[in-house]
């Protein structure tokens, strides 16, 4: 049989590879063997016409919680089987999924194994110095696992989230609930002064912190009340100034929850003094709409927008948590100038272990990791579908939407074009992408997701 020929044409430079995941799982995050190339033919099928000249936000990556739960459980696998796994989350080549942002909590979040601060003290003692202040419980997991991923990725974004302060800063002297006394507004102010500075002498750069997780839900443990008129206090007198001070340039991030209270982030940029130290805002899924992100960018478009957590709980239902995370999250929130996108959480056990008294008990995490085991979940590849391809860096560009096809384009830093689709229709769809003039046919079964790279 005769050697084939290796092409250089013109329709070899324009070809499109299909990474796919179907409902039924006969294909998760697969590439596609099929030759898909742009052409100048015509059909009657629908169009998804992508125009690069058209460009929106810049995107800052896609992930997970790296949770303190999650950290201990890598941590805790052989290291051989641990390094196998980081590289498959964290690289890019190959199959790997090229995770690209981390969300850590400040402190423990409900899924560690056990409540803390980095300022623990007996009742009834206070520490306004925070001469006591230590990054200790983080070095056992977490600081480890970082390095092991900063190793693969070094530009990595990480981001740090609080869910409660030391609780004698707090008005009912508990984890759970309560709020920041006044008077410790300072001292809370240079807590994560601190912790950023503490990293970064670890060699782990923070890029951004958001002020509170959830700041209207006191009910987690841990958790804080924090109202926009406590926040932008909290911004402009304390956290701001000593930020300045120390010559930080980690981004302050307000609000950090529900989509239904755009009210929230608005009130804190609203006000001239707050919002010259705050870069943007974040926000969660669990009530409102993801369109509420657009209503915050059109009061103010200079600050930026990040989507910083969704859950799925266990057992899971892969169609139905494929579908919704990929069309409202995955492709609506960017289009709403999410700069980021991220699930919750990275890891937990089979039995959604470990997490602290009241946390989550039903967070089924990307991975399962039982030992050395590792089961991927739904939100494993809901990430991939966007991480692995838009890298840091790339823009968002204009795509319309048609019906049943809702779908997000990118221009990545090298050049590339990326397209993530889902059909959403009942029935197999064929459709175009169409880009320069020229369009390529493509199908997709019903509920499955397409990216493709050009």
């Amino acid at each position: 049989m005769a050697s084939q020929a290796v092409s250089s044409s013109p329709a070899d430079a324009a070809s499109v590879a299909l990474w796919l995941t179907k409902p039924d799982k006969t294909a998760l995050f697969a590439k596609q063997n099929t030759a898909l190339h742009f052409g100048n033919s015509t059909n009657e099928l629908p169009i998804i016409t992508v125009d690069a000249s058209q460009t929106y936000q810049t995107m800052d990556g896609f992930g997970y919680a790296l949770t303190g739960g999650s950290a201990m459980l890598l941590h805790q696998m052989a290291p051989a089987a641990r390094a196998a796994l980081l590289q498959e989350l964290f690289g890019t080549e190959g199959n790997n999924i090229g995770i690209s942002y981390l969300r850590l909590s400040i402190g423990a979040s409900d899924l560690d194994d056990r409540v803390f601060s980095y300022d623990d003290l007996p009742a009834g003692q206070t520490d306004p110095t925070l001469a006591r202040f230590s990054l200790a419980p983080d070095r056992q997991h977490l600081i480890p696992v970082l390095k092991e991923i900063l190793a693969i990725n070094p530009d990595i974004k990480i981001m740090g989230s609080p869910w409660s302060p030391p609780t004698w800063m707090k008005t009912n002297n508990n984890s759970k609930g309560g709020s920041l006394k006044p008077e410790f507004y300072d001292a809370y102010a240079q807590y994560f002064v601190k912790y950023i500075q503490g990293m970064s002498a670890e060699g782990i750069r923070i890029d951004a912190i958001t002020i509170q997780n959830e700041p209207l839900h006191p009910g987690n443990n841990p958790s804080l009340l924090m109202l926009a008129e406590d926040q932008t206090v909290f911004v402009k007198k304390s956290l701001g100034p000593a930020f300045k001070a120390a010559n930080l340039d980690t981004k302050i991030i307000v609000y950090d929850h529900n989509a239904d209270r755009p009210d929230y982030p608005i009130t804190i940029l609203n006000d001239p003094e707050a919002r010259k130290y705050v870069d943007g805002s974040a926000f969660h899924l669990y009530g409102g709409t993801i369109d509420a992100l657009s209503k915050v960018h059109e009061a103010h478009p200079d600050k930026n927008l990040y989507f910083t957590e969704q859950w799925i709980g266990a057992p899971g239902d892969f169609p139905k948590d494929l579908a919704w995370h990929v069309e409202t999250l995955m492709i609506g929130a960017p289009r709403n100038w999410a700069k980021t996108v991220l699930e919750w959480n990275l890891a937990a056990d089979p039995e959604q272990n470990p997490h602290t008294p009241g946390g989550c008990t039903e967070c089924l995490g990307a991975i399962t990791i039982a030992g050395n085991s590792v089961t991927r979940n739904p939100a494993y590849y809901i990430v991939a579908h966007a991480s692995k391809f838009a890298r840091p860096g790339s823009v968002r560009i204009a795509s319309n939407m048609p019906a049943a096809l809702p779908n997000v384009a990118y221009k990545t830093p090298n050049g590339k074009l990326v397209v993530v689709v889902i059909n959403t229709g009942k029935t197999e769809q064929a459709f175009n992408i169409s880009s320069e003039d020229k369009q390529v046919t493509t199908r997709l079964a019903a509920g499955a997701v397409g990216t493709y790279v050009w």
